[in-house]
């Protein structure tokens, strides 16, 4: 699993973007309606400039009593990112995130956002069984 290349893990991914003027409510509410972890900012040309995270939220918004409809995701993302290109390996990824104590690194081509790769990447079809249990584990208990 961990050999595949990035362009495979991101193949067919949706990828969430936003500005950096975008509001931290606006930026969560794109995040929460993808279903994602993390958002890419990108300039006006589409080159990327930073990452905001659901522990961005936590740590440089709610923590620090910003006001979300007020802060813009330049106040509170990332920036100078570590990324990676399509053409790595799915190894490389997570290396990067274990030494680098994150969790997502952008994909990126020429400058511009082309995916994401999130630590749950790794897990691939093993998180999505894991999942499935809890579920039936909950429904189970539902009808106990």
């Amino acid at each position: 699993m961990p050999n595949r290349t990035l362009r495979d893990v991101i193949n067919g991914q949706s990828i969430t973007c936003a500005i950096a003027e975008t509001s931290v409510r606006a930026a969560a509410v794109a995040m929460a309606n993808a279903k994602v972890g993390a958002i890419l900012v990108v300039d006006d040309e589409g080159l990327l400039t930073g990452l905001f995270t659901e522990r961005d939220v936590l740590n440089r918004v709610v923590a620090r009593g910003l006001d979300p409809d007020k802060t813009p995701l330049a106040d509170v993302m990332s920036v100078n990112l570590q990324t990676a290109s399509p053409d790595k390996l799915l190894d490389h990824a997570l290396h990067m995130m274990f030494e680098g104590g994150f969790r997502h690194v952008p994909v990126v081509d020429n400058g511009r956002p082309v995916g994401m790769v999130s630590a749950r990447n790794a897990l691939g079809l093993e998180i999505c069984q894991f999942e499935e249990e809890l579920k039936e584990r909950d429904h189970i208990a539902e009808i106990l």
